[in-house]
């Protein structure tokens, strides 16, 4: 006999099949596979665009909503009364850290926006791509996303994987892990990220198998400083797995990393997350089973701009236990709820793990993580917002909390950074990708 919960998101993904049917007969479902329309009291608006036509100046973007003020504040005292808009992740947060945890919620902009070309690629991906037959890759899929109208959780989640970022990305961040003590350890790095599967080309096989090149050159501390990172995430896991290696600045010298993947720990984050936690999640899709649970109006972190606002400095924004939650805004958006439930025989150290995907996007927005006895152990959270220059949403930052330790750990910030994230339509030559390669760019 199914559980209770099962039936309940059963029940929710029978009436999200026949919603998202009557809306694509009705033309109310945009390209991306969301519903165009406003919800039942308008609290999500309908989606007209998004942001468009804004251009950016200097290193840190403008908020496009700076005046506005919170509509409430979700705390330890009042959460029953927001229950049924929040995940069980947030409500772990706010019952472990009642005096401090809290959700500003603010009105609602779906923000969210695209290049028409990336558009036209994802109404095309619908009628021709396909999984692979083991779920590990897609094919036959041009850059954009692959399954606008998923009909189960692994389409939903390579969703994810592949969604619009960019061409080419360069970036300097900050990255810390904050002790429940007040401790901060902190990482500064150059970053380049090529994301291969959206270059143009006519074949939407014709990708090499590569998903993303990604290289990472720590600055600081000192102690750190001249190691690098160069990673090949493939767009078929089962054909070719990841590949990683490593600068060793003491050493001079490049070496192949294994097993950077699945629940190994990730590096320099001192066992707050594990390889795939990364991007909220990222990598091989196997040893979990997917499930696509419905549709939920969700309270997520959405248009984050206050958050990376050069105004707030990394010591006021980096507190006990979690970010400042002054600077974090929360709005109202619908979301696709996929859990994965880890297989027999497979080995990790989740047994199960909610996703709650952004319907405009794509992007996780929030993930809550369970152990091996199924009590809810860690809590991800992306804080979207449009990069209205590229446009497209990404996140302004990472957070991954351990409910166990009272530490997180945060990627991506650059509020202190005087050069951020620089897009680019340049694709790099696969040389440029390369372990030499990694050597002598050290070294210039």
């Amino acid at each position: 006999m199914l559980k209770p919960v099962y039936i309940k998101y059963l029940t929710a993904l029978v009436f999200s099949y026949f919603i998202v049917n009557a809306c694509l007969a009705a033309n109310t479902i945009t390209r991306m596979g969301a519903e165009r329309s406003a919800n039942s009291n308008g609290s999500i608006p309908e989606w007209k665009g998004g942001l468009t036509q804004r251009e950016r100046t200097g290193p840190h973007h403008k908020n496009p909503y700076e005046k506005e003020k919170p509509l409430f504040i979700i705390t330890n005292e009042n959460w029953k009364k927001h229950k049924k808009n929040l995940t069980e992740g947030h409500i772990a947060l706010l019952k472990h850290y009642p005096k401090t945890f809290k959700m500003p919620v603010y009105p609602t902009h779906r923000s969210a926006s695209f290049p028409e070309w990336v558009l036209e690629n994802t109404e095309k991906n619908k009628n021709s791509a396909t999984l692979t037959e083991d779920g590990m890759g897609i094919e036959n899929a041009l850059g954009g996303i692959p399954f606008p109208q998923p009909q189960n959780g692994l389409e939903a989640i390579w969703n994810h994987l592949v969604r619009w970022r960019g061409i080419l990305l360069q970036r300097v961040t900050f990255e810390a892990v904050a002790f429940n003590n007040g401790i901060v350890n902190s990482l500064r790095t150059k970053q380049e990220v090529s994301f291969n599967f959206y270059k143009p080309r006519k074949d939407p096989n014709a990708y090499d198998n590569i998903l993303f090149y990604y290289t990472s050159f720590i600055i600081e501390p000192a102690r750190l400083a001249g190691g690098a990172l160069l990673t090949v995430d493939t767009l078929n896991q089962s054909k070719k797995p990841r590949q990683v290696w490593g600068y060793d600045a003491g050493s001079h010298r490049v070496r192949r990393i294994p097993n950077v993947s699945y629940d190994s720990p990730a590096l320099l984050a001192e066992s707050l997350r594990t390889t795939d936690d990364t991007d909220i999640f990222n990598g091989a899709t196997d040893r979990f089973s997917w499930q696509l649970l419905g549709k939920k109006e969700i309270y997520i972190p959405y248009n984050n701009y206050q958050l990376t606002s050069p105004s707030v400095s990394y010591e006021a924004l980096l507190t006990p236990n979690h970010i400042n939650p002054d600077y974090t805004r929360y709005e109202l958006h619908r979301v696709w709820v996929v859990e994965a439930t880890l297989k027999k025989k497979s080995r990790h150290i989740y047994s199960r793990r909610t996703y709650y995907l952004d319907e405009d996007s794509w992007s996780i927005a929030t993930a809550d993580q369970y152990n091996l006895s199924g009590k809810l152990w860690r809590i991800s959270i992306a804080y979207l917002k449009n990069f209205y220059e590229l446009p497209g949403v990404l996140s302004s930052a990472d957070a991954f909390h351990d409910l166990r330790t009272g530490n997180y750990h945060v990627q991506g910030l650059t509020n202190e950074e005087r050069h951020s994230e620089v897009f680019s339509n340049e694709f790099p030559p696969k040389e440029y990708f390369t372990p030499s390669a990694l050597r002598q760019r050290v070294h210039r």
